[in-house]
């Protein structure tokens, strides 16, 4: 039980938690200017593995170096006393370092300088220190001389070969073999041990020989030492015995294991028997982790890897043949050396500023840390008011000048130590400018700028900006400051030009700088070049007129076909033009105009096309459209390289349309056989290119002609070109790390294309550590894409970095990403979850968040699940489904607004706390209620039924009523047209639901405004007209019917019709009697028959066609007759169609007597008025 002082401490440490408010550490820029006055105390950057085991042969170098200012001195110890290295001269020590180098030329024995280590980087303001490095040299001793006499067994019995390699370090690799050096076979019945020992579960006889020998491989010395051999004899029988299976290794019935966290676990079971015994393995109480086990030595061996403490238990072996089984249990234990689960980092503080150092480990057993000061003890230390030291934590509290120190953390239990250096610098320092003095900035108008003032002081200064040295600082607005000091102007204008001053200020002092800000007028081309063609021998102009600030210098550079333009005597540039006299066929391109001042430029492009005289021909060129050119021919491979060939052809006929592209494809035969990819594109008047390929690819290629009117067919394919192999160029893309459970990391990557392989036998080479952690990169290489890690911690960062390989070597590492091991569910759920500020649809929220360590991966929300309980409407039956609302927030008191709530209910809400897959155990559950609000619209609103008088209306209640009821309000008014009548207002009960409406006009209609009330007021408003009925349809047209305007629209259509009747029937009546005669001479035909009255009747086939006198006109095949138009009709006005034909028929011109006589009367014919109105 803890005692009075016991609890008092631990009260006060969780009182001083509680109201710690930690400063943010000051970050040191890495500016020259800046590091060279820093003062700060030594870092170790550089030393020698703590089990470090060295070739005899060698010279002895142990490595220490550190960095600080000013430049650490060295110092060593061994075995824990101080090392004086000017005694010793075989001893020497880098300049500038502290690294030993330990030689041998002159005598001595490296035996001699076994020990532990330890280096000590001093300077004033503290004293780092390494590792304690245990030094051994590496041993290969001889085996000793031995007589082996002859081994004689049974047939059938098993044996044992003893090895018992001589004790080196490290230790040797054991195998057999025999005398020529062949390796002794080895099956399900022999095998070596672990211990190196051979072991037969039983002896044939043709196991006999004589020179088993087990050979030792020392690696330092690369030396392999044999040990005289065995001879075996094996007596035979003519039955051989079978034998039920027993233990040779281990012995009993049970054993133990002691194992490592994060090392591999090797367990062995070889048992003796005939036949010989089948090894299985078992776990109790669980299954065996699948993806860490390996079986090896024909199962004898189980292997797990990277063990973790769920590797911990019982594991069972069973050996078993038809005579019987037999068991053994081996209890494993997992221990564990201490490993960080914080590692203490640099600290640079100001003067009165607060900071802590925090030294976390794990470990089985429980580290212990002691916490260290310069080297020493913090207990041993002097006094240090701002200074407390709390378990794993280190609290300062307005650190002053002098106070500077490095601390180091020690985490040790009896398997293994963590060391680390942390130093807290205590820094002032005052304000100074970064950056360039007094800077001229030129940009563009309208343009997004930047002005940057780099500064640094200690503490931290303020900085504030002044325009041309006047008025308050420049925040707002336009303008932004950000905390690294860089003023955002967001759009620069000619009245933002002017001398900027930024000032920093802290209690140390005062720095500023200036920077001189001019605005100019954008540089643009305002008369471009534009598309043309020349006939060749004419002479080409391209304007490029260019507008820019007056102020900035300006150059204007040509380029033809993306290629500079070589102007000489033919080609003449000027301020505004380029002129190409004598154009020839190699001028055709594309010409661009570049125009460029120090800040900014422009372009544009036009393309000139050469003709031929010919094709001023119109009869020539004209008259054929341009169609696709044809395809190139003639594909020819030369200039051979490792990634290149030169691809030549002869375009084909173009058809009238320059050619402005070609595109070459290529079809390789390994990946993709038989389909054609595109490589790249040329301009239209190249037919040689270099072609850049990849490695181990056998291409061929083809090509296809591009004009305005479209693509050619493509070409022949060229011949076959091989390259050769090469290392991989690509780094494999979208490298990942990543947890599917909460003990692993999935690491995925993009595998290489397969035109990225380069060549055979890919695979990819994967290393992961522990972020931040020191330690040794893993790695593995597989042929996927995937590689898991199993038993890692949950949600710790990773440093990865991949490299793809094949058979001709290594491609390039990709960059350092860092991935995250799995995620648990968070351990912590918010607490104390409240409302506050509760109105009719929102309400706030409040809680007390978790200690983000507790979330077990990556915060993302605090997650509100809520729900809408009940209804405070009597008899309301609502919805109870969940919904979830997200909040991100890291502040100590958070809080968020949960709107869209439905008013006038009773809602219920928990909270979680989220990470990318679990949520947290739920907080308290909260209820509380809404207020009154304006109800729904109401659920329908219709006219039912509508007479010559009345309209009837009809609605409900509506489906959320938000709180009680008190009634309806209905307003409507008249429409006509765009026009509305006054507003009229009818209320109604709550149980009314019905209105009946007289109308004083039949013909009225009405707009309607339906709405719900509450305490609160109106809610929404349902809107409608009034319907168009069957019956209105009636009404409408008997209206119409009365108008005025219709009944003279209607008298009119009638008389036009009466007047086309009376047209139509004279028309009949007349037209048979009086034909047109073709001549008026001619002598009537036999036929002709003369009436009484002089007059003469026809009969012929024409009696039947009145107008056929009209249509001989039109066809205009009749010779012109003597007869004048005057003598028919009605005096001299005969009249005509628009194409001159004849209105109706005319009668026969009679003798002029007769023509006299009859005058009168013809010219009085009603019928003859009536052709004349027609």
């Amino acid at each position: 039980m803890l005692g009075q002082g016991g609890h008092a401490a631990l009260a006060l440490m969780l009182l001083l938690l509680l109201l710690w408010r930690q400063a943010a550490p000051i970050e040191v820029p890495q500016d020259p200017k800046i590091l060279q006055d820093l003062k700060q105390p030594p870092t170790i950057v550089k030393q020698s593995v703590k089990d470090y085991i060295v070739d005899p042969r060698d010279n002895i170098i142990i490595e220490c170096e550190a960095k600080g200012n000013p430049v650490p001195t060295f110092s060593w110890r061994r075995n824990g006393k101080f090392f004086n290295i000017g005694k010793d001269p075989r001893v020497t020590m880098r300049k500038r370092s502290g690294t030993l180098e330990i030689g041998f030329r002159s005598g001595g024995r490296p035996e001699d300088y076994e020990g532990e280590y330890q280096c000590f980087a001093n300077n004033e303001f503290g004293v780092a220190l390494s590792n304690k490095i245990l030094l051994r040299v590496s041993k290969a001793p001889l085996w000793p001389k031995e007589v082996l006499e002859p081994v004689v067994v049974t047939e059938g019995s098993p044996l044992v070969l003893l090895c018992n390699p001589p004790p080196g370090l490290p230790p040797p690799f054991t195998f057999w073999m025999n005398s020529a050096m062949t390796p002794i076979p080895q099956d399900k019945r022999v095998s070596m041990g672990l211990n190196g020992d051979l072991y037969f579960s039983n002896v044939l006889a043709k196991d006999a020989h004589t020179d088993y020998s087990c050979n030792a491989r020392f690696l330092f010395t690369h030396t392999i030492q044999q040990k005289n051999p065995f001879t075996l004899k094996v007596q035979t029988s003519r039955k051989v015995a079978e034998s039920t299976p027993t233990f040779l290794s281990p012995s009993g019935s049970e054993s133990s294991k002691m194992v490592l966290r994060d090392e591999q676990l090797l367990l062995e079971c070889i048992a003796a028997g005939l036949p010989t015994p089948t090894i299985k393995w078992f776990k109790k109480g669980g299954d065996l982790p699948g993806r860490k086990v390996k079986f090896e030595n024909f199962n004898k061996t189980l292997k797990i890897i990277n063990v973790s403490e769920e590797d911990a238990g019982e594991y069972v072996c069973m050996a078993n043949n038809q005579l019987g089984s037999i068991r053994h249990s081996i209890f494993v234990q997992v221990k564990a050396a201490p490993y960080w689960l914080d590692k203490p980092t640099n600290l640079v503080l100001a003067p009165d500023e607060n900071g802590r150092l925090v030294c976390r480990a794990n470990g089985n057993p429980k580290p212990i840390i002691q916490w260290l000061i310069n080297g020493q003890p913090v207990d041993s230390s002097p006094p240090n008011l701002s200074r407390q030291v709390l378990g794993d934590t280190i609290i300062f509290r307005s650190v002053q000048m002098g106070s500077s120190a490095v601390y180091q953390c020690n985490a040790s239990n009896q398997h293994g130590y963590l060391l680390a250096n942390a130093f807290v610098s205590v820094l002032d320092m005052t304000p100074r400018m970064l950056g360039p003095k007094n800077q001229l900035i030129k940009v563009i108008e309208n343009n997004r700028t930047f002005l940057d003032c780099p500064f640094f002081g200690s503490p931290l200064p303020e900085l504030r900006w002044f325009k041309n040295g006047q008025g308050s600082g420049l925040d707002g607005g336009q303008y932004r400051v950000y905390i690294n000091g860089t003023l955002e102007i967001k759009r620069a204008r000619a009245e933002d030009e002017g001398t900027y001053t930024c000032v920093a200020n802290s209690i140390l002092g005062t720095a500023e700088n200036q920077v001189r800000l001019e605005v100019k007028e954008r540089t643009r081309i305002v008369r471009a070049p534009e598309r043309q063609s020349a006939i060749r021998g004419s002479t080409a102009r391209f304007d490029c007129k260019v507008k820019s600030d007056p102020s900035l210098p300006v150059t204007v550079a040509w380029t033809k076909d993306d290629k500079p333009l070589q102007l000489g005597w033919r080609l003449r540039k000027d301020e505004e033009s380029l002129t190409i006299p004598n154009v020839n066929e190699g001028d055709e391109g594309m010409y661009t105009c570049t125009v460029k001042s120090e800040i900014d430029q422009d372009s544009a492009s036009a393309r000139l096309t050469v003709l031929e005289e010919a094709s001023l021909n119109p009869s020539v060129s004209s008259a054929l459209p341009p169609d696709r050119p044809d395809p190139p021919m003639d594909l020819d491979l030369s200039d051979p390289a490792a990634r290149s060939v030169r691809l030549t052809w002869i375009p084909g006929n173009d058809h009238r349309s320059p050619i402005t592209q070609f595109l070459v494809q290529f079809e390789e035969d390994r990946w993709e056989p038989g389909r054609w990819q595109d490589l790249s594109t040329y301009p239209g008047d190249l037919n040689s290119v270099i072609l850049q390929l990849a490695p181990f690819v056998n291409y061929q290629f083809r090509v296809i002609a591009i004009n305005s009117v479209g693509q050619s067919q493509p070409s022949r394919p060229s011949p076959r070109y091989k390259t050769s192999g090469a290392a991989p160029d690509a780094i494999p893309r979208g490298l990942r790390g990543w947890g599917s459970k909460k003990d692993n990391m999935e690491i995925t990557w993009e595998p290489l294309l397969d035109l990225e392989r380069n060549g055979p036998n890919l695979h990819y080479n994967v290393w992961w550590r522990r972020k931040d952690s020191g330690e040794e990169w893993s790695n593995v290489t597989t042929v996927g894409s995937k590689h898991v890690i199993h038993n890692t911690e949950t949600y710790v960062p990773y440093e990865i970095k991949i490299q793809a390989r094949n058979e001709f070597g290594a491609g390039p590492e990709s960059n350092v990403v860092t991935g995250y091991s799995g995620e648990d569910k968070p351990t912590d759920a918010p607490t104390d979850l409240r409302v506050s500020k509760v109105d009719s649809t929102k309400a706030n929220v409040h809680w007390k968040p978790v200690a983000l360590n507790s979330v077990q991966g990556e915060f993302k929300e605090y997650r509100l699940y809520y729900w809408r309980e009940s209804s405070l409407v009597a008899g309301l039956v609502v919805s109870k489904e969940k919904k979830t609302k997200g909040f991100f927030s890291t502040v100590a008191e958070p809080s968020g607004i949960l709107s869209d709530l439905v008013p006038y209910s009773k809602y219920k809400m928990f909270m979680v706390v989220a990470n990318s897959r679990f949520e947290s155990p739920p907080s308290n559950g909260v209820e509380f209620t809404t207020k009154e609000g304006v109800p729904d619209a109401p659920k329908f609103f219709r006219i039912n039924r509508r007479g010559f008088d009345t309209i009837h209306l009809e609605w409900d209640k509506p489906l959320e009523p938000n709180g009680l009821l008190v009634g309806y309000q209905l307003k409507y008014q008249t429409v006509n047209g765009t026009r509305l009548g006054r507003p009229q207002l009818e209320t109604f009960l709550p149980n009314e639901t019905e209105f009946t409406l007289r109308l004083p006009d039949r013909s009225i209609r009405y707009k309607f405004f339906l709405s719900a009330l509450t305490q609160v007021g109106a809610g929404e408003v349902f809107a409608e007209e009034s319907p168009h009925f069957a019956n209105e349809a009636y009404i409408d047209q008997v209206d119409i019917a009365t108008q005025g305007w219709f009944i003279g629209l209607m008298c009119a259509i009638a008389l036009i019709i009466l007047i086309l009747l009376i047209v139509c029937f004279i028309k009949r009546s007349r037209g048979g009697k009086y034909p047109v005669r073709d001549k008026k001479d001619l002598p009537l035909d036999p036929v002709d028959q003369k009436d009484q009255d002089g007059s003469f009747d026809y009969h012929s086939d024409e009696d039947n066609k009145p107008l056929q006198g009209s249509q001989t006109s039109l066809d205009g095949n009749v010779k012109e007759s003597d007869d004048s138009l005057v003598d028919y009709g009605e005096g001299g006005d005969g009249q005509f169609n628009e194409d001159g034909s004849f209105i109706g028929q005319y009668t026969v011109k009679k003798d002029k007597d007769e023509t006299e006589g009859n005058e009168s009367s013809e010219a009085t014919s009603p019928v003859n008025a009536i052709y004349s109105l027609a």
